[in-house]
């Protein structure tokens, strides 16, 4: 697994290749990353990489030329044929399922835009996929990036201690998609609350039950559409449904 970056600030990447759980996976070779600044590949004085848009208006545009020669060299030094992806507002919604696709994948090449946005002919030119994180507009696409790389590293065989930590995850499929169970630690007792006697009881399939259970009702109050979209894939069972049955009966009229 592999992830390349076009970006004008290179050392934020530094965060996912360095700390955390992805950092020690970097460290342990599980996964590489590498940076490509589209500074390097201007050949004016002054490493041009934007100009004014045509048409007028605020701001400025990311040059095609700077990002093309940087995407070249990092599919040469790749030596594969990745998914270039945009992070753009204008992208299909990153979500679980989409980092469960790219965690079975080799990587992609993420284009980092900038500035009031990118010449739309490298994008239609060179861009395979558009990926957008959500409803919102941020100063670039590193955050972005870094967040996707984040929950797609994460998935690897290997970086997490406890290969069941992310299939309990909330959002996926392990998990019928559903959002995950609350959780709780010692001590025992924290100012007047008690952890729930289940979860000490050592019953496992009891605790098992109380999590599913726990897991349906903060969805179902919560995302009340991530309940109806299991229930479309046939993933929720009887018991389940008999559990969602009721709590709706215990709603006012």
């Amino acid at each position: 697994m592999r992830f390349d970056a076009l970006t004008l600030f290179p050392d934020m990447f530094d965060v996912v290749s360095e700390a955390g759980v992805t950092g020690r996976a970097h460290k342990q070779g599980i996964w590489q990353m590498r940076t490509w600044n589209p500074r390097d590949y201007t050949t004016d004085v002054h490493r041009t990489v934007d100009d004014r848009p045509y048409g007028g208006g605020p701001g400025m545009v990311m040059l095609a030329d700077p990002l093309n020669d940087a995407l070249d060299q990092a599919l040469a030094d790749r030596g594969d044929s990745p998914e270039v992806i945009l992070l753009s507002p204008t992208g299909r919604r990153f979500d679980q399922a989409v980092a469960q696709e790219l965690a079975q994948g080799p990587g992609a090449v993420l284009v980092c835009g900038r500035y009031e946005g990118i010449d739309q002919r490298f994008i239609d030119a060179r861009v395979t996929q558009e990926l957008s994180l959500g409803d919102f507009v941020l100063s670039g696409g590193e955050i972005a990036s870094l967040a996707i790389i984040d929950s797609v590293v994460r998935l690897l065989p290997g970086v997490l201690n406890d290969a069941d930590s992310a299939r309990q995850d909330s959002f996926h499929a392990g998990n019928s998609g559903l959002l995950d169970s609350p959780h709780y630690t010692r001590p025992e007792v924290y100012r007047g609350q008690a952890v729930p006697e289940v979860l000490m009881s050592g019953h496992h399939g009891r605790i098992q039950a109380w999590r599913r259970e726990q897991s349906l009702r903060l969805t179902v109050t919560r995302r009340p559409e991530l309940i109806e979209l299991a229930r479309q894939r046939g993933e929720l069972s009887k018991a389940d449904e008999r559990f969602l049955a009721s709590l709706a009966a215990q709603q006012p009229d």
